[in-house]
C-alpha cells in the first residue's frame, strides 16, 4: 500500500470510531495486532492489548467508563508504513461528569492492508485524574 492509502485507512478508523463503528475498526485491524495505550492502571481503557477479542475489550471499556468520546484529528504523518495521527480526545467520565480534553498523538504501523501496531499516547494526567475523581466520589 502507498502512504496514502495507509492514510485513507487511518481517517476511516478515526470515522468509525465517530459513528461508534467498532466492527469496521476491528476489520482494519489485523487479528494478531498489538494494541497499547499508555496510561496508569485507574485509565480503564490504558494498557497493552493483544488480538482482535482483546481489542474490543479497550472500545468497551472507553463505552462504559466514558460518554461523548470524540477524537479530532488535526494533522496525519506518514513515512513508509507507519502513520501518526496528533489532535485531541475529549469525553466525560461516567462516575462524575469530569470532562477529558486532552492531546494525542497515536502511531499506526500497517502491514498489508491491515493495522499490525497502535500506540496511544495522550496527557495520561490529565485523563488519570478524571477518571480517578470519578472512582473516590463512588466509593
Amino acid at each position: 500500500m502507498t502512504e496514502q492509502d495507509n492514510v485513507a485507512l487511518i481517517s476511516k478508523i478515526y470515522a468509525a470510531f465517530a459513528t461508534g463503528d467498532v466492527q469496521t475498526i476491528l476489520d482494519s485491524v489485523a487479528g494478531d495486532a498489538d494494541w497499547i495505550n499508555y496510561g496508569p492502571s485507574t485509565v480503564p481503557y490504558a494498557g497493552t492489548r493483544k488480538g482482535r477479542q482483546q481489542i474490543m475489550q479497550f472500545f468497551e471499556a472507553i463505552g462504559s467508563s466514558t460518554s461523548d468520546a470524540k477524537v479530532t484529528t488535526e494533522n496525519f504523518f506518514s513515512t513508509g508504513d507507519t502513520v501518526i495521527a496528533t489532535g485531541r480526545y475529549v469525553a466525560r467520565v461516567n462516575g462524575t461528569g469530569a470532562q477529558i480534553d486532552a492531546p494525542i498523538a497515536h502511531f499506526f504501523t500497517i502491514r498489508d492492508g491491515k493495522v499490525v501496531k497502535w500506540v496511544g499516547y495522550s496527557d495520561s494526567a490529565l485523563v488519570a485524574e478524571a477518571h480517578t475523581r470519578a472512582a473516590a466520589a463512588t466509593r
